[in-house]
């Protein structure tokens, strides 16, 4: 019998370890730095990491590690032990307070889109006592950064931290117009929802293009999918229960706040849900997640396909999520809350993230955009590539009050004046949630709801941060020059909401009407990654990161080129699979079923010369027709893999990815998925749909 609360963050150096294992100044400085941002005192590094040590080596640990998370979507790591050799010839355990704070592993061979030469190795880590040390597996794993020599951020996490401190900046100076000189801290809270699929081991093994590209290249629809809806929070299967049960045990013990676990809608679907936390944390959390999803399923011969799309026709995954910002003191800055003067502190924060959300539509959409989630966007499965937000209801009738000077129907039916001591009790969103939108509000957060599964947070959430950093930025230069904070507040909410109300839509995401609508509106539909990742460099984007000091122009490009070679390289992979498949599997297996058919023809007319083999036949032609295009599609994507070579940068190259060689494979898979269906079982070269979706 597993004691939860004894087990919950046993391999973590939390406040509680701290506390008991080191001195109290020491202790009292370090939490100072985790829960008011100060800057970490060099001299108490030594008494930190000699405690860090001796615990992490009373828990079995024989090695740590900089763990950080460079440009890859995954996390780095280099391991080294603490044993230092003694004059006797025997070994002590060391762990030095340089050794903690900085780590020097090779930069040249991650992403850097030109910062770094691939000559110069030197790269720097750099320690974030923000987010706990944890043990896994006999190593001490320290959250870190990622640098370059030159100073360079090559990583995830120093961006999101500089994010989060430019929204606590600005939230601050909102907060005291407000009259709040007790909060000291505004941090952005998250809680992503991880959808993934689970599969026998022996079938993933047998499929070239689930080893290779983590989705099916090929697959026709097996006759039962998803149709009966009756997967979507059903009785979880033995062997699945017995892999989430292990999963949450090895969360808990990270310290991770595994919550709620489900079936999704599609066959072999599932979800993991945590309790929301301070950004960073969820961030470290969610990629501590994947990873132990993988490793669990392993032990129990599964394999965890976190790919946006593994199977066509099938519901792809997702990560929806959940942001919002709360101060050190426990308010939720996007609860409506009960008081007037609450309201209007509300409705503020809630107009800069309308503000953002419409300025910066480009960045949004941008944030998630990969070769793996252009299969779910768009597909009635996920919010569209339009980016819009849901209010529900209520909320949009108390802005359109607002914005017109009109009596809200609410409570007391008051006319929605914004000076603080008439606004009237505003009502949390009690309205209908909306699956199709992608920017949602939900009572007290909003949900994001584009991310594809095997995204790291760190990015959408970068630019969350920053997005209405900057929006609050503006509100908050305006309002403290106003000789009137009342009549200002609501002058400038009104105006705000005239402006950039287009965002807001209530209605069916999925519909092309709304298609129709959002152009009219002028609203952006960038319906790929090529479309929409360049948007990144664009000229007021890199003006705004620059405002709010979160990235330089000459990162913001560099990513920029990080994310196009990504693209590219994805789908180069994905085509040289298609390829190989098609010419080693799928074309000799038709052929040998074809071979077979003819032998039965031939065996048929030999036995009774006017017996009918009209339906043999019409499967030769129908079979040998439909490989041999297949095989024509092969010939065509292997020459526009050489055309593509002559593209000039990263850019283009995504845009022929797109526009020239997707089509293409698109056609050799309809090809290949035709002639499953009709290929007798035996001669099929992998495992089908059918035989994958249904094998847990």
């Amino acid at each position: 019998m597993i004691n939860v609360s004894e087990i919950f963050g046993e391999n973590v150096f939390n406040l509680d370890v701290m506390r008991e294992k080191l001195p109290k100044d020491v202790f009292r400085s370090l939490k100072k730095t985790i829960d008011e941002g100060k800057p970490l005192d060099s001299s108490i590094a030594g008494a930190v990491a000699h405690a860090m040590k001796e615990w992490a080596i009373s828990k079995g640990a024989t090695h740590y590690t900089h763990w950080f998370q460079p440009m890859t979507g995954v996390t780095a790591e280099k391991h080294d032990s603490f044993i230092s050799p003694t004059q006797d010839g025997k070994v002590i355990m060391e762990f030095s307070g340089k050794e903690l704070v900085v780590g020097e592993p090779d930069a040249s061979s991650f992403p850097s889109g030109g910062v770094r030469a691939t000559f110069e190795a030197r790269g720097y880590t750099a320690w974030d006592p923000t987010s706990y040390a944890f043990i896994k597996e006999g190593t001490l794993y320290i959250p870190t950064a990622f640098y370059s020599y030159t100073g360079e951020v090559l990583d995830k996490k120093a961006p999101l931290l500089k994010s989060m401190e430019a929204l606590n900046k600005q939230a601050l100076r909102i907060l005291r117009l407000f009259g709040n000189t007790t909060a000291k801290r505004v941090v952005p809270t998250v809680g992503p929802e991880q959808e993934y699929f689970l599969i026998d081991r022996k079938m993933y093994d047998a499929r070239k293009d689930l080893v290779y590209t983590g989705r099916t290249l090929f697959g026709a629809k097996p006759p039962k999918g998803q149709e009966l809806e009756d997967h979507y929070f059903g009785a979880i299967k033995q062997r699945v229960s017995a892999f989430m049960h292990d999963l949450d045990v090895e969360l808990w013990k990270l310290g991770i706040l595994a919550k709620t676990k489900h079936n999704e809608v599609a066959p072999a679907q599932h979800e993991l849900a945590p309790i929301f936390a301070i950004t960073n944390v969820a961030c470290d959390h969610n990629q501590l997640t994947m990873e132990t999803m993988k490793r669990v399923a392993a032990k129990h011969g599964l394999y965890c396909l976190l790919h946006e799309k593994p199977f066509a026709g099938v519901n792809g995954s997702g990560k929806h999520n959940n942001w919002s910002m709360s101060t050190d003191t426990g308010v939720n800055l996007l609860d409506p809350g009960s008081t007037p003067a609450e309201n209007g502190q509300f409705i503020l924060f809630l107009t800069a993230v309308i503000k953002a959300v419409d300025e910066y539509q480009d960045l949004l959409r941008m944030s998630v955009a990969s070769a793996g989630n252009d299969h779910r966007l768009g597909a009635n499965e996920a919010p569209p590539a339009i980016v819009s937000m849901f209010l529900g209801e209520e909320l949009t009738e108390v802005i359109d009050a607002l914005e017109h000077d009109v009596k809200y129907r609410g409570k007391g039916k008051q006319v929605m004046k914004l000076g603080v001591d008439t606004l009237p009790d505003l009502p949390k969103d009690t309205t209908d949630r909306n699956r199709t939108s992608p920017f949602a509000f939900t009572g007290n957060k909003f949900e994001f709801r584009m991310l594809g599964s095997t995204f790291s947070i760190a990015g959408p959430n970068i630019i969350i941060n920053t997005i209405v950093a900057d929006a609050l930025r503006g509100f908050a230069d305006e309002l403290e020059a106003a000789p009137d904070f009342n009549a200002a507040l609501h002058d400038l909410v009104v105006r705000t909401i005239k402006e950039h109300k287009r965002i807001i839509f209530n209605g069916n995401n999925y519909t092309d009407e709304w298609t129709k609508e959002a152009k009219k509106r002028g609203l952006l539909n960038l319906r790929n990654s090529a479309e929409a990742l360049p948007h990144f460099a664009d000229k007021k984007n890199i003006e705004m990161f620059e405002r709010n000091q979160v990235f330089t122009e000459r990162e913001v490009v560099t990513r920029t080129e990080i994310m196009l070679e990504n693209y590219g390289k994805v789908l180069t992979i994905e085509a040289l699979t298609m390829i190989e498949m098609g010419k080693k599997d799928i074309y000799p297996a038709v052929n040998e079923y074809i071979l077979e058919l003819c032998k039965v023809i031939r065996s048929k007319k030999a036995a009774c010369e006017d017996i009918d083999v009209s339906a043999e036949q019409a499967a030769v032609k129908k079979l040998s027709a439909a490989n041999e295009a297949m095989y024509g599609k092969i010939g065509e994507i292997e020459q526009l893999l050489v055309d593509v070579k002559g593209c000039e940068g990263a850019e283009a190259t995504a845009k022929f990815f797109a526009d020239k060689i997707i089509p293409v494979m698109q056609e050799m898979r309809a090809y290949a998925d035709e002639m499953e269906l009709n290929t007798a079982k035996k001669y099929w070269p992998f495992p089908t749909y059918g035989d994958i979706l249904f094998s847990v």
